[in-house]
């Protein structure tokens, strides 16, 4: 059954009673066509999108980051049945319908709190987002001016999101994600040992197809145990099933 949406109505009034959209429609049909809900039953938290740390209420540091593989893992998993709380950064994506939670975020900071409030009733934490390692130290309440000087910003270390709910994890299942330029591997191999990870999914930035803003991927994923699996590039949505088939098989131990 497909809930009407809400709206301004034929008779002029506003409230629930529209009909559901056509991608609504096309999304459950998909649901009931899919690989089935051999996810059902299972909580998972998705991080997506960037992060924002002000400098001042004009300025900030971000990254490149659209969200669009944290997303696509979102809907992909509610497809297969799994409860999903996104947590999210701004980006310029419609969240997937039919999401137990959405919730958004600006900041590291905020990203952590969100993470760490719902992590309790999860049994997966799957680390998407693109998280500022930095922040600047002192917040400016007021536009900074320019002046004939060099601007200099000193920054903060956030924490590591990944490596806090790796101490207190417990057996719940912890993806993480690799972005790098160089030495993709080792980069990557070291962060599953120094965040307790489950495995990790690792991309080079450099190659075409990859990363952040277009609709492919090409991945490796590594495990705890040092194995390596690479693939071609595939749409996000094919990268995610991967993912979610890893998941699925942890999950059954």
């Amino acid at each position: 059954f497909v809930e009407p949406e809400s709206g301004r109505l034929a008779c002029g009034d506003t409230g629930k009673g529209k009909l559901a959209s056509p991608e609504t429609i096309v999304d459950e049909v998909v649901k009931l066509l899919s690989k089935g809900q051999d996810l059902k039953g299972k909580s998972i938290i998705v991080t997506a999108g960037p992060t924002v740390e002000s400098i001042d209420p004009m300025r900030y540091i971000t990254n490149r980051s659209t969200g669009k593989m944290g997303y696509s893992i979102a809907k992909e998993a509610i497809e297969r049945g799994a409860d999903v709380t996104l947590i999210t950064g701004p980006t310029n994506l419609t969240p997937p319908q039919n999401l137990k939670k959405l919730v958004k975020i600006e900041s590291a900071k905020d990203m952590y709190e969100a993470v760490l409030e719902n992590l309790d009733e999860n049994d997966v934490v799957i680390k998407s987002a693109a998280v500022a390692d930095y922040k600047p130290k002192n917040y400016s309440n007021k536009k900074i001016k320019k002046s004939d000087d060099d601007l200099v910003i000193e920054l903060d270390r956030n924490k590591d999101i990944a490596q806090e709910i790796g101490k207190i994890k417990n057996n719940k299942i912890l993806v993480g994600f690799a972005a790098e330029t160089n030495d993709l591997i080792e980069n990557a191999s070291l962060k599953i040992k120094k965040k307790n990870l489950d495995f990790i999914v690792a991309n080079d930035l450099t190659k075409e197809g990859a990363g952040f803003g277009v609709d492919t991927n090409i991945v490796k994923i590594i495990d705890k145990e040092g194995n390596i699996t690479e693939y071609p590039k595939m749409k996000k949505e094919e990268v995610a099933n991967i993912i979610l088939d890893k998941i699925k098989e942890l999950l059954s131990v």
